[in-house]
């Protein structure tokens, strides 16, 4: 395995050298920039040429020149940074420790909500193969996957936070639309469940009923004004997480998991009033992580003293359960202050964001700078997401099929074990294979993606830094952003060769 890394690793700083190579000679040959001096009419126009020329090294070849920016690269390995300078004289490097932590941010919360959904939303529409459910999500993917990143981006502007804006300087609800979301619900169930006959009647019938009563209790408590999930709603969803991870994790024949999980349900419930009125005041980011970590712990462990002869399933299962549930209740305490985050002076009724990735002069509690940043990042991750949503429903459906019509599928079906045994453990494990592919070659397209997306929402960040480069026919920042692509790109695709070996015993790095 080590001498497996050491000679990627080897071939990949090769790889990086090539291309970044390529990529400064192009951006060095595509223009002049010194043209913006050579047209002004200052008195003092010939000493700022020369000063320019002696600042970015212009009078050295960019052939040459290359070799310049990659030796201060590689003083980076000593913790002495030179990404060289703009054309404004300012640090590339400084430059990009600021526009990095942006860009990260939202290509990391994208990807991962990409990840997911795709995944989830593929599987179970693999096993419910040519249903309506199938139809409808292969039409959706493909539809959003087809529409300019741009346009959706303006979509997203007026119809999300343009108008969901205006609907909250009056949140109510008409009468006729309850019916009519009612309706589309119980559909959208129906054909996801699989039932039949009558059974499949009252699917449509209960989650068109249970979409009307929810829906009618946000119009009369004004949810959308003082958004909460409640002390009732954190029972039900305590519980519902509860059974939903044992279901899926180990089966809920195993009672030991069961009652480990709905134990540390109960706990979550248990502390739900002492953390909204509590101690959660005047906590700071770092204590928020501290907190939850010390609850997988705490739920480890619970599952541990319940588990018996299955310690580790049941231990994973109350883990996982006990992280759901914190999230959850942190997620009720960033709601406790929308009320006052969307009425502030800074927001003034308005609380989703168009541009910007924050509000500038803000200041409040970890729980208002987390609701400032969902709002702000809400509307540029949702479009993110619609570029990797299509292929990744795509391949993991594709992935699933073609796993479950294998001998080892039907010889673990003939040996009686139940068909939610056979999709987690012995074909999702493997139907994942080449999702960890795309996933790797995925990174440098979303953050690429991010470029325009953060063009059209104002979003400070490296996407700026790199057009800003190409603008001004600047290298040195163009190359910043692509030295954090390219890296990104290599390092992904390295793990993604770890985690075949993982997935699939059958493989073997060496």
């Amino acid at each position: 395995m080590a001498t497996f890394v050491v000679r990627r690793l080897i071939a990949s700083i090769f790889i990086l050298l090539a291309a970044t190579y390529l990529m400064y000679i192009l951006t060095a040959l595509s223009g002049d920039p010194l043209e913006d001096l050579r047209v002004s009419t200052a008195p003092n126009k010939a000493q700022l040429i020369e000063a320019r020329t002696q600042l970015l090294n212009l009078d050295v070849p960019p052939f040459l020149r290359y070799f310049i920016w990659l030796a201060g690269v590689g003083k980076c390995f000593i913790g002495q940074c030179d990404l060289g300078v703009t054309v404004q004289n300012q640090p590339v490097a400084v430059l990009l420790a600021q526009a990095a932590g942006s860009t990260l941010q939202l290509v990391t919360i994208a990807s991962i909500v990409a990840i997911v959904l795709g995944i989830t939303v593929g599987i179970t529409t693999a096993l419910r193969q040519y249903s309506g459910y199938d139809y409808g999500v292969t039409f959706i993917s493909f539809l959003f996957f087809s529409l300019p990143i741009f346009w959706v981006a303006v979509l997203l502007k007026q119809y999300i936070a343009i108008g969901f804006n205006d609907f909250l300087a009056d949140p109510k609800i008409e009468y006729w639309i309850i019916p009519i979301i009612a309706v589309i619900s119980g559909l959208i169930w129906m054909s996801i469940i699989p039932r039949k006959g009558l059974q499949k009647l009252l699917t449509f019938g209960i989650a068109a009923v249970a979409t009307a009563g929810i829906l009618f209790y946000m119009d009369l408590s004004d949810w959308f004004s003082t958004p909460h999930i409640g002390f009732v709603g954190i029972i039900i969803s305590s519980i519902g997480v509860a059974i939903g991870v044992t279901l899926i994790s180990t089966g809920l024949k195993r009672r030991r998991a069961l009652y480990a999980s709905l134990a540390v349900a109960g706990v979550g419930i248990a502390i739900y009033f002492p953390f909204l009125y509590g101690f959660s005041f005047g906590l700071e980011l770092w204590g928020l992580a501290l907190i939850a970590l010390l609850t997988i712990g705490v739920s480890f462990g619970i599952g541990w003293l319940f588990g018996g002869s299955d310690r580790l399933p049941v231990a994973r299962t109350a883990a996982i359960t006990g992280f759901l549930v914190a999230g959850l209740i942190a997620l009720d305490r960033f709601m406790f202050v929308w009320n006052q985050y969307a009425n502030s002076g800074r927001i003034k009724g308005r609380p989703i964001a168009t541009v910007g990735s924050s509000t500038p002069g803000l200041e409040g509690s970890l729980w208002v700078q987390g609701v400032d940043l969902f709002t702000h990042l809400l509307l540029p991750t949702i479009a993110l997401i619609l570029i990797s949503f299509a292929s990744y429903t795509r391949y993991s459906r594709a992935s699933l099929l073609e796993v479950m019509n294998q001998d080892y599928i039907r010889t673990a079906r003939a040996k009686g074990l139940t068909e939610r045994t056979v999709v987690v453990r012995h074909a999702f494990r493997n139907a994942l294979i080449p999702i960890a592919t795309i996933v790797a070659f995925d990174i440098g397209g979303i953050i690429g993606g991010a470029v325009i997306t953060e063009r059209v929402f104002g979003f400070v960040g490296m996407g700026q830094l790199f057009q800003n480069g190409l603008d001004k026919v600047d290298p040195n920042p163009v190359m910043a952003f692509f030295l954090v692509t390219g890296g990104l790109a290599i390092l992904f695709n390295l793990l993604a060769d770890l985690v075949y070996a993982g997935l699939d015993p059958r493989i073997r790095v060496s």
